[in-house]
């Protein structure tokens, strides 16, 4: 098993530090408290913080946070960063009205 997954193993418990009111995902406005509490509740992957917290789901899309997020994560289970996998990411999306397509399939075809 991965030692970096292997929940059996004591990481110990939460010690509130001075820095733990630190933002590190300014866009959903997580410090850095929040997420080492996050790793001590049981969220040890990057993307379970993910969902758990929101890091890197705002605007930025974890441009600015997500090195910060792993370093700490890191930290906290005494493994390198480079141990944890990484987190699943996709496409920022919005919604597209139905006409778009219909002109899009419209031109395909020679329509217009």
């Amino acid at each position: 098993m991965n030692e970096v997954n292997d929940r059996s193993r004591d990481i110990g418990e939460y010690i509130p530090a001075l820095d733990d009111d630190q933002i590190i995902c300014r866009c959903e406005e997580i410090t850095k408290g929040e997420i080492r509490r996050a790793v001590h509740d049981g969220m040890w992957t990057l993307t379970e913080i993910r969902r758990y917290l929101r890091t890197g789901m705002g605007l930025c899309q974890g441009q600015t946070c997500s090195r910060l997020v792993k370093g700490i994560v890191a930290k906290e289970l005494g493994v390198v960063p480079d141990q944890l996998e990484p987190a699943t990411s996709r496409v920022p999306m919005r919604p597209i009205e139905m006409y778009i397509f219909a002109n899009e399939a419209k031109e395909a075809d020679g329509h217009e």
